[in-house]
């Protein structure tokens, strides 16, 4: 099981710090997808939990259609941006639901290892894929997209799949989906999901040889 964490900055590091106490305490660790632009006074909070285990993962590029060219220039300008920060980050995960071939070809030349994107997690390295769509609220009503969550991630981990959590910290200011979050955790947790990482998360070559 892979919980990762969005929308990370000043405005919403209060509840970002508040669900991953809640995760520590589950031994969950989180996933922080991170855009460096966006940071402002969380930066101290991500350092801090990078230090402790968290995995970091640049966060950007939207669009199924972006080109190499472009992709190449705007990961140029991140990976900047990271480094002025202290930060360091060789996984990446795509805005939009599925990364363009532009975004993994620029990847691969930024020797960026991994890209979870909303349906896979591609290994950069090797060309491996491990299939998983990601679990989040999505735009339903609240209620049931709360439901969904719980109910679509306690499935997949019942089945023995890869279960993704996606958080949007923007969804964390409301008492519903900040306890669907949990809920989901508890649920993917009581049928034995394992809690990792991207960054620690096996690819499909290495764990069948296992």
């Amino acid at each position: 099981m892979v919980v990762s964490l969005s929308g990370i900055g000043t405005r919403t590091a209060d509840r970002c710090a508040d669900l991953a106490a809640e995760l520590d305490r589950r031994h969950v660790p989180l996933s922080l997808l991170v855009a460096p632009r966006e940071l402002g006074q969380a930066q101290g909070w991500v350092r801090e939990r990078a230090g402790n285990g968290d995995a970091l993962l640049l966060h950007g590029l939207g669009g199924r259609r972006v080109p190499a060219h472009e992709a190449n220039l705007l990961l140029t300008g991140a990976r900047r941006a990271m480094e002025t920060l202290g930060l360091d980050a060789d996984c990446f995960a795509p805005r939009c639901s599925i990364a363009s071939p532009g975004t993994l070809t620029a990847l691969r030349r930024h020797r960026f290892s991994l890209c979870a994107d909303a349906v896979a997690v591609r290994d950069l390295r090797t060309g491996t894929e491990q299939n998983g769509k990601v679990h989040a609220l999505g735009d339903r009503v609240e209620s049931l997209r709360c439901l969904a969550l719980v109910y679509s991630a306690g499935r997949t981990a019942r089945r023995g799949g890869l279960v993704r959590i996606a958080v949007d910290a923007a969804d964390l200011d409301r008492i519903g989906p900040r306890q669907a979050v949990l809920d989901a955790v508890d649920a993917a947790l009581s049928h034995a999901a394992v809690p990792t990482t991207y960054v620690r998360l096996p690819s499909p070559r290495r764990a069948s040889a296992a």
